[in-house]
């Protein structure tokens, strides 16, 4: 877990990084009631350039739209995008996926997470 610094100097990138994706974050893993089927269309600010519309039956797709959202998406796009379920069953894989900073964020966060990706490590 990163911390702020006490010190008078400007915070460091990886401050900067975890304070943005913590403060997005939902109470619970509960919270995600996202779609579990079906085409999932990202708004533009998650999504700004490239493929917007996922299939989340597909499990390549699925998983591009949980690394895109988890990355860019802001606290009401994280709740209405993602499902609690798809995330659990993905998190092995999707953590190696995702940076060290969204990593780490939701971890510590969420100790099932961890728990789910060091049980498939």
């Amino acid at each position: 877990m990163v911390m702020l610094s006490s010190s008078s100097a400007a915070p460091s990138a990886a401050e900067v990084l975890h304070a943005r994706y913590a403060g997005r974050l939902p109470a619970s893993l509960e919270k995600l009631a996202g779609p579990e089927h079906g085409v999932v269309e990202l708004p533009l600010h998650v999504a700004w350039s490239g493929l917007r519309a996922y299939d989340l039956d597909r499990p390549r797709l699925r998983m591009g739209l949980y690394r895109t959202v988890l990355a860019e998406g802001q606290h009401e796009d994280l709740v209405t995008l993602l499902n609690r379920d798809l995330l659990l069953a993905q998190w092995p894989v999707l953590r190696t996926l995702i940076s060290r900073h969204v990593r780490e964020v939701w971890e510590d966060a969420f100790p099932e997470l961890a728990t789910a990706g060091s049980a498939a490590a």
